[in-house]
């Protein structure tokens, strides 16, 4: 069984994020970049399917500048097997739109034919959750979203060393979150499959396995050897800081509480 993972460059949501004096992106210069979380998720999900009794080779592909190659190397040191980066030297605003994304990786999994792809449901950068769908179409796939924590899986040990995501046969059981409960879904391969929150936590890269990356294949590809048209279809107009929180209030009693909530909040 072949495991193909997404992984995106984005910057460090833990950085200070500043908006460009012209409003066309953010300053990117002093800030951190690293593995978008959502993909991280999927990383250990295809690890824990590989660990679960089931032999499979765990790729990962991104798609941006050749920095990319460091989340590559960071996901193979964490256990994946090898990596394919699609070289593409746009950023901020004339970076890839997930359209351009989906049809570069849709040429990939074409030549890699692998049985099933994890992505992470969305970029933390662009929150845009429509690549992992667009792909599927492209492929004629099937596909399950926001696979999330596994139903049966109770105890704290369980959840810490299982995939959340079963495979049986041809099929793979996705559970996800929905209003009221979980809901199980069942795709057959090969399949889209994108990760949410709590389906995992993605384990730390050992020393032994950092080493060990540094040895990992990383293939190189390009829009044009893909024959892919990168052109956007998707433009940024302008980027908003958010508003300024106004400060706290203080009130004498309850009473007074619930009146602003309903007079100047309205949140109830």
């Amino acid at each position: 069984m072949k495991i193909l993972v997404t992984v995106k460059r984005v910057e460090d949501y833990e950085s200070k994020i500043k908006v460009k004096p012209d409003k066309s992106w953010i300053v990117t210069e002093g800030v951190n970049c690293r593995a978008n979380p959502f993909d991280e998720i999927a990383v250990e999900e295809a690890l824990r399917l590989r660990d679960a009794a089931m032999p499979s080779e765990v790729v990962i592909v991104s798609c941006g500048s050749a920095a990319a190659a460091t989340e590559i190397r960071s996901a193979l040191a964490m256990g994946a097997d090898r990596g394919v980066l699609v070289k593409f030297d746009g950023a901020g605003p004339q970076s890839l739109d997930p359209d351009a994304a989906a049809r570069l990786l849709q040429k990939v999994i074409e030549k890699e034919k692998p049985d099933l792809v994890l992505m992470g449901k969305q970029a933390v950068d662009d929150d845009s959750n429509v690549t992992g769908q667009l792909l599927a179409e492209y492929l004629g796939w099937g596909q399950a979203t926001f696979a999330s924590k596994r139903e049966s899986l109770e105890s704290e040990e369980e959840k810490a060393k299982k995939p959340g995501i079963a495979i049986e046969g041809g099929t793979a059981k996705v559970w996800r979150e929905v209003d009221g409960g979980l809901e199980r879904l069942e795709v057959a391969l090969p399949a889209i499959v994108t990760v949410d929150l709590r389906l995992n936590v993605p384990r730390y890269a050992s020393l032994p396995n950092i080493m060990k990356a540094k040895k990992k294949p990383i293939d190189e590809l390009s829009p044009v050897a893909l024959g892919v048209d990168t052109t956007a279809k998707v433009r940024v107009l302008s980027v908003e800081a958010p508003p300024a929180r106004a400060g706290g209030q203080k009130v004498p009693d309850v009473a007074t509480l619930v009146q602003k909530l309903k007079t100047e909040a309205k949140v109830i």
